[in-house]
């Protein structure tokens, strides 16, 4: 689910450098040039090495707010920097809840707020991420969002 989750946020990241709200209808070669960007961006801030495929010390990399901050740089609207940054402010504060095994134990107090950030999640998801989520989410989010 990391991996799933963690490879999305790649996705957005590469789509918002790209500024795709704007203009959904970029060519292949607009979208691999993103790719390139934010490879060598997150090479340069965060010292994360392009790779191939997913794997999970990428992922536990990424999915951090150190990357969503550097990602940021790379983003002009301040607004859609927000919503980034919300977006992995609320992932962050979700994980922890469905990687317990005992979440009522070990963090009762974002068990209890679970419900709230998956709700707002999912609104930032269908509203200023809706070029990606045309009313669906990813199985991996919905996973997150569900659980």
């Amino acid at each position: 689910c990391d991996i799933g989750n963690a490879a999305e946020f790649y996705r957005i990241f590469q789509l918002e450098i790209g500024e795709v709200y704007k203009n959904p209808n970029a060519t292949k070669e607009d979208r691999k040039k993103w790719h390139s960007i934010l490879d060598k961006h997150l090479r340069k801030k965060m010292n994360l090495k392009p790779i191939m495929r997913m794997n999970g010390n990428f992922a536990r990399k990424l999915m951090t707010k150190e990357t969503v901050d550097a990602v940021c740089e790379l983003v002009r609207c301040e607004e859609r920097q927000d919503a980034l940054k919300e977006l992995m402010d609320l992932y962050l504060k979700m994980k922890p809840v469905w990687r317990s095994s005992c979440p009522a134990k070990e963090c009762p107090e974002l068990l209890c707020q679970y419900s709230y950030h998956s709700q707002r999640f999912a609104e930032l998801l269908s509203t200023k991420f809706k070029y990606r989520y045309k009313g669906t989410i990813t199985n991996y989010f919905h996973k997150t969002l569900a659980h």
